[in-house]
């Protein structure tokens, strides 16, 4: 079963993460040219100077909050499958985290878009349960349906990160963009359901690396959607 996961969702390189990433990039910097184009029509965006400590501040604050969705995250896998007593602490550390995410866009796009991105993230930390479920008792027909649904979600977000932010953070690229969140995260849970610990930390170093690069990437395509709040 271990062997049918690991090519149900594939070892994702640390080269694709970058190409990832790097098509993200390409979609907020041609955004970025479009706004001040050869049309002749430039947005006053394209005036606005930043301030360098507001910007700093997002991305720093961005890269705190995902990485504690990384860092409880695989604590909560590693309880699950190893110290049961431990999972609901650590289980509600990891929804917090997921509230806290969705607060931190509201500034931006509403209180409505936050409680809808939290929604869908917390959705995301509950549909792991199933998989770890599945994999654990080893019935494939359940974590088959399981590691749908938990793909179904990644989309969700993806796709509701497109709508609020659509030049900046492209389908394109967010959808495979979180699928391979979800292809990472599960490589590192199968080496913890094998207590191969060592694996399991350069796998999670791959995840959370990846994670880092798509937390950079909302924090510019924040800056870029939003000029003028980080105006000097």
């Amino acid at each position: 079963m271990i062997r049918a996961l690991r090519r149900r969702t594939g070892v994702v390189s640390a080269m694709a993460g970058l190409a990832v990433v790097a098509t993200l990039l390409a979609g907020c910097g041609n955004s970025g040219a479009a706004a001040g184009g050869t049309s002749g029509t430039a947005p006053a965006a394209a005036t606005t100077a930043h301030d360098p400590q507001k910007e700093i501040a997002l991305y720093t604050a961005m890269h705190d909050l995902w990485a504690d969705h990384m860092q409880w995250t695989y604590a909560t896998v590693k309880a699950f499958f190893h110290n049961q007593e431990s999972v609901q602490p650590t289980l509600d550390r990891l929804l917090q985290n997921q509230k806290d995410l969705g607060a931190a866009i509201v500034p931006y796009y509403g209180k409505a878009a936050g409680d809808q991105l939290a929604g869908l993230l917390t959705t995301h930390i509950q549909q792991a349960v199933p998989v770890l479920k599945a994999a654990q008792a080893n019935d494939k027909a359940a974590l088959d349906k399981a590691v749908a649904d938990w793909d179904a979600n990644a989309k969700a977000i993806a796709d509701f990160l497109s709508t609020a932010n659509p030049k900046n953070w492209p389908t394109s690229a967010t959808e495979p963009m979180l699928k391979t969140h979800i292809d990472q995260t599960t490589t590192y849970s199968v080496d913890l359901l094998k207590g191969d610990y060592a694996q399991s930390i350069k796998d999670y170093d791959v995840a959370f690396h990846h994670m880092m690069m798509l937390s950079d990437t909302l924090a510019k395509g924040i800056i870029a959607q939003f000029p003028d709040k980080f105006a000097v």
